[in-house]
């Protein structure tokens, strides 16, 4: 039996994996990890592991020894902070026999500070560049503009300031390493699209949403599209920086032109929602990893997908 183990499982894209997979591979056994005692994790896989913080000097040997006691044969980080301490740990996880779901080493490093990512599309002359700077010009921005950390996941400290006080208010102290764009389109025009890649970078299969954000900056209302000249973009960026395996592209139109507002190199945080509209870049990813066996374009499902909160209960069986 395989053992696949999912980092990261009390969050929406750990439990989010754990779900696609139980779906696609009910066969697998699942192993779920979090730094917390009490989550929704446990409902999920079929053995928990408390997992101490991952920037604590414990967590690697904590993870190479879940790995050796379960045997477990393949490990996929749901949340961010795994993805970048396991790509500097990787031939270390490796070698403990268990096959680690990483992007490129490089891209992922690349997408880690959002203005080095922004100068290699400049170097690169990508049609699909936000422009970006990291201070203020009177003379060619203008109001409103958005305020982006270098560093960070999701759309956590993103904010749209109106006039100058707001920007020196933003920039200035705890502000620093921010980086200003223009706001680019609308909300109604936001595309979250998942794509898979072989280890040469080969487009294999892609999908899209047009979605909505939560507060969180995590998708809450999504629809399946056709989104117009996607798949040249996708093939643009697979030239320039070398994508492999599961890798997430959001865009925004403006004035017809897609815009790139950043790639995620790992699985989407929506790949709950695409697992059940047919894209279910959990199983491609466990397929390709431990069969060799790289995907075909799926057939898509349409409708639309709506988040909500939902209870789980877990009763102290010792009262029972």
């Amino acid at each position: 039996m395989r053992t696949i183990l999912v980092s990261g499982a009390s969050g929406i894209i750990g439990y989010g994996i754990l779900k696609s997979l139980r779906l696609s591979h009910p066969e697998c056994r699942l192993i779920g990890t979090t730094v917390y005692e009490r989550s929704a994790a446990p409902a999920f896989c079929d053995v928990f592991e408390k997992a101490p913080l991952t920037n604590h000097e414990s967590y690697l040997p904590w993870l190479l020894d879940v790995i050796q006691r379960h045997q477990v044969s393949m490990v996929i980080p749901g949340i961010e902070v795994d993805v970048v301490a396991w790509n500097e740990h990787r031939d270390t996880i490796e070698q403990s026999g268990a096959q680690v779901l990483l992007n490129d080493a490089d891209l992922i490093r690349l997408c880690a500070d959002k203005w080095q990512f922004y100068q290699s599309l400049v170097k690169n002359k990508s049609p699909y560049a936000i422009p970006t700077s990291l201070e203020f010009d009177e003379t060619s921005q203008r109001f409103p503009l958005l305020l982006k950390p270098r560093k960070g996941s999701g759309s956590k400290g993103i904010v749209i300031v109106n006039d100058i006080d707001e920007l020196r208010k933003h920039l200035g102290g705890a502000g620093q390493g921010m980086m200003i764009q223009p706001v680019i389109g609308t909300e109604e025009e936001e595309y979250t699209t998942s794509a898979f890649f072989d280890r040469d970078s080969r487009l294999y299969a892609f999908h899209t949403l047009k979605r909505t954000l939560s507060e969180a900056g995590f998708t809450e209302t999504a629809e399946t599209v056709e989104l117009e000249g996607v798949q040249d973009a996708l093939l643009h960026f697979g030239k320039i920086f070398k994508p492999v395996g599961p890798t997430n592209f959001q865009f925004r139109v403006d004035g017809g032109q897609l815009r790139l507002l950043e790639i995620n190199p790992r699985i989407s945080s929506s790949t709950s929602l695409r697992a059940a509209f047919g894209y279910n870049e959990s199983a491609m990813s466990v397929e390709w990893m431990l069969d060799g066996k790289v995907p075909d374009q799926p057939v898509l499902k349409q409708g639309y997908a709506v988040r909500y909160t939902e209870d789980l209960i877990f009763y102290d069986r010792t009262h029972l």
